[in-house]
C-alpha cells in the first residue's frame, strides 16, 4: 500500500502539471471504487482551472475554485501525467484531461482508491479526526508524551494510528522506533518524555528520507513518471529478519504485533 512518502511523491510529481490549467474533459470508465465515483459531478468540473494540490495523511486534494477533488490511491492505485492520446491500460479508470493535451490517468487494480468531490468551504469527512502531519511544526515528541499517558497499547501499533499522527505506515515506524532506540512492544504510556522527543525526531528523519529517495518500493507502486522509488536500500530493519543490525550485527527479530510483521534489534531497541 501506498505510504504517506510515495502519496507525497506522487503529489510533488503531478503538481507542477496541473496546477494553472484548466480541465478539458474528466473520463471516468470504471465508476465503482472503494465507494461510486460521482461521475456526473466530476464531469461538470470541465472548464474549471486547477489550483494547487494538497495532501492531507495519504489523500490528495485536488484543488480548483469550487472545492477539490479528493483522491486516495488505496492498495494498488496510481496517478501518471501522460498525453491524452496515450492508448489506456488494463486498469486506467479515470482520467483527467488538461487542455494542453495531457492528462492525470489514475491507474488502479484493486480498485481499493476513491476520487471524491468536496465543496469550498468545509472539509471531506474522511478526512475528520485525523491527527497532525509528522512533518509539520504542531507535531513533536510532547504532543506524543501528552497524548500517550496512560495507554497501554504498543508503541509502535500506537504511532500508526492515525488519529495520533497521520502517516507512519508499518514500515516507516518500524524504522523510526530503530532510530530512537525503542521497543516495538514497549507501552506507549511508559515511554518518557526525553525518549518521546528522540522518537518525533525520528519519525520527521525517516519519512524525510523515504520523501527526498522517492518513496520506497512497494510491488504495486511506482512514481508518477514510472520510475521506482529507492529508499528501501537503505532500511535498517524492516524485512530483514535474521540479517545482522547495521549498527550492532545482532540478527534482526521478527514478530507479529497487531496482525503486522514487525521488525527489530532486541540490543539496540529497549
Amino acid at each position: 500500500m501506498p505510504e504517506l512518502p510515495e502519496v507525497e511523491t506522487s503529489r510533488r510529481g503531478i503538481e507542477p502539471h496541473l496546477a494553472g490549467r484548466r480541465i478539458a474533459r474528466i473520463t471516468v470508465r470504471q465508476p465503482q471504487l472503494r465507494w461510486p465515483v460521482p461521475v456526473a459531478a466530476l464531469q461538470q468540473l470541465q472548464g474549471e482551472t486547477l489550483g494547487p494540490v494538497e495532501r492531507r495523511a495519504k489523500y490528495l486534494k485536488l484543488h480548483y475554485a469550487g472545492g477539490y477533488i479528493l483522491v486516495h490511491l488505496g492498495m494498488s492505485g496510481s496517478l501518471r501525467v501522460i498525453a491524452a492520446a496515450e492508448p489506456w491500460k488494463t486498469h486506467d479508470h479515470i482520467e483527467l484531461q488538461l487542455d494542453n493535451g495531457k492528462a492525470l490517468r489514475y491507474h488502479d487494480p484493486r480498485r481499493f482508491g476513491c476520487w471524491l468531490l468536496q465543496a469550498a468551504g468545509g472539509e471531506h469527512p474522511l478526512l475528520d479526526g485525523l491527527g497532525p502531519e509528522p512533518l509539520q511544526a504542531d507535531f513533536d515528541g510532547d504532543y506524543l508524551y501528552r497524548l500517550s499517558r496512560g495507554k497501554k497499547q504498543a508503541v509502535k501499533s500506537w504511532i500508526m494510528d492515525n488519529h495520533v499522527v497521520v502517516g507512519v505506515g508499518n514500515i516507516y515506524a518500524a524504522e523510526s522506533l530503530f532510530l530512537a532506540g525503542i521497543h516495538p512492544k514497549r507501552a506507549a504510556g511508559r515511554i518518557s518524555l526525553a525518549r518521546y522527543r528522540q522518537l518525533a525526531d525520528a519519525i520527521r528523519q525517516v519519512l524525510a528520507a523515504a520523501i527526498t529517495q522517492g518513496g520506497t518500493t512497494l510491488r504495486d507502486f511506482t512514481n508518477s513518471d514510472g520510475a521506482p522509488g529507492y529508499f528501501q536500500q537503505t532500511l535498517n530493519v524492516y524485512g530483514r529478519s535474521g540479517q545482522p543490525c547495521r549498527h550492532c550485527q545482532t540478527p534482526v527479530q521478527a514478530i507479529k504485533l497487531g496482525q503486522r510483521s514487525t521488525f527489530y534489534c532486541s540490543q539496540c531497541q529497549k
